[in-house]
C-alpha cells in the first residue's frame, strides 16, 4: 500500500489529497512544480519517472491514514 507522504522531497511544500502531487515507484514524492521545473520528471534518487500520485478515497482513510513521516531532502533537488 501506499505511504502517501505529506511533503515534497525538494521544496517541503505540504501535498494533501489532490493531483498536485507526483512519485516514482519508490514512492519519493515530489509538488508539481518540482518535479516538472526542477527535476524534469524524473526522480533525483532513483532515475525514475514521477507520475500523478493517486488519491485514496476518504472512506478508505479511517482505516488506512496516509503517513505523517516528512522526507525533506533539498540538496538532492538542487538545479
Amino acid at each position: 500500500m501506499l505511504e502517501l507522504r505529506p511533503n515534497c522531497e525538494c521544496c517541503n511544500t505540504d501535498l494533501p489529497p489532490s493531483a498536485d502531487a507526483r512519485i516514482c515507484s519508490f514512492e519519493c514524492t515530489f509538488c508539481v512544480p518540482c518535479a516538472g521545473e526542477k527535476l524534469h520528471g524524473i526522480c533525483p534518487n532513483c532515475g525514475g519517472e514521477l507520475v500523478a500520485r493517486p488519491r485514496r478515497p476518504a472512506n478508505k482513510l479511517a482505516n488506512n491514514p496516509a503517513s505523517i513521516t516528512r522526507v525533506y531532502k533539498p540538496a538532492g533537488c538542487a538545479s
